[in-house]
C-alpha cells in the first residue's frame, strides 16, 4: 500500500495579487500542507490582508494561480471560514452573540432552515469554549471589543471548516482572551483544520509551522521559528 499523497491546503504558483491591476505581491510561489499554521507578518500595505481575501476568493489574483485544498477559491467556498477585521455590527440587524455563531451552519443549512439539535449543542460548546456563554444573548453591537472577538473565534470553531483564515485576530482580545487564541489555534489544529493567520504578534507568528513574511524587499517563506529568527520586533 502506497501513502496517498495529502493535497496542500493552499498552494500558489507564481501568484501575483493586488487591487484593480495595482500589484502588492509578486510572483508568489508556496505550499501550505493540510493541518498546519501559517502566519502572515508584514507591515501594513504589506498585502497580507489582500492575500488572504485571494485565497478566500473574493478577489481575483492578477496572474498565476492558487489552489486551495485541491480545488478554486470559489470551489472552496464551503469549507473555508473566514474572520475578517472589523467584522460588521450592523445595528438594524440587532444580533445577538449566538446568533453569531449560529451563522457558522449557513453555508450548510441554509438561511432559514432550522438548525438541528446537534448544531445548536456546538453552538453551546463554541461559546463555553471561549467563555461568552454569559453575554451569548446580548446583542453583539453592546459588547466589548474583546468580548466580541470571543464570539467571532467561537463562530470560526463551529463552522467546522478545513481552512481557516483570520486576519488580526489578536487585535481587540483582552487579556484572558489570548489563551483562548492560543486555545482557538489548538483547537482548530485537533480538528484537522488548516490555520492562516495575519498578525503583528511575532512571537504568535513564531509558534506558526510556517511563516511567509511580506515586505518592500519581496517575500519569504519557511518555518516560522527560523525565519522569524532576528526580524526586528516593532508593535
Amino acid at each position: 500500500m502506497t501513502e496517498p499523497t495529502p493535497t496542500p491546503a493552499i498552494q500558489a504558483v507564481k501568484l501575483s495579487i493586488g487591487h484593480e491591476k495595482r500589484p502588492v505581491v509578486l510572483d508568489l510561489n508556496f505550499t501550505l500542507m493540510a493541518g498546519s499554521t501559517l502566519a502572515l507578518v508584514g507591515g501594513n500595505g504589506s498585502g497580507k490582508t489582500t492575500l488572504l481575501r485571494t485565497i478566500a476568493g473574493l478577489l481575483p489574483p492578477l496572474s498565476g494561480g492558487v489552489q486551495i485544498l485541491g480545488t478554486t477559491p470559489a470551489a472552496a467556498t464551503r469549507r473555508l471560514a473566514w474572520l475578517g477585521q472589523f467584522q460588521t455590527t450592523n445595528p438594524l440587524l440587532p444580533l445577538r452573540a449566538r446568533d453569531v455563531v449560529r451563522m457558522a451552519f449557513y453555508p450548510v443549512r441554509g438561511l432559514w432552515d432550522p438548525l438541528r439539535t446537534a448544531d445548536e449543542q456546538i453552538v453551546d460548546r463554541a461559546l463555553e469554549y471561549f467563555e461568552a456563554t454569559a453575554f451569548a444573548k446580548k446583542p453583539i453591537s453592546e459588547l466589548s471589543g474583546g468580548q466580541r472577538q470571543r464570539v467571532y473565534l467561537a463562530y470560526v470553531l463551529a463552522r467546522k471548516a478545513e481552512l481557516v483564515l483570520m486576519d488580526e485576530p489578536l487585535s481587540n482580545l483582552d487579556a484572558g482572551g489570548m489563551d483562548l487564541y492560543t486555545k482557538a489555534i489548538e483547537g482548530l489544529k485537533a480538528g484537522g483544520a488548516t490555520v492562516v493567520v495575519a498578525t503583528h504578534n511575532l512571537e504568535d507568528a513564531a509558534a506558526c509551522d510556517q511563516a511567509l513574511v511580506l515586505g518592500p524587499e519581496g517575500w519569504k517563506y519557511g518555518p516560522g521559528h527560523e525565519i522569524l529568527h532576528g526580524l526586528p520586533h516593532h508593535h
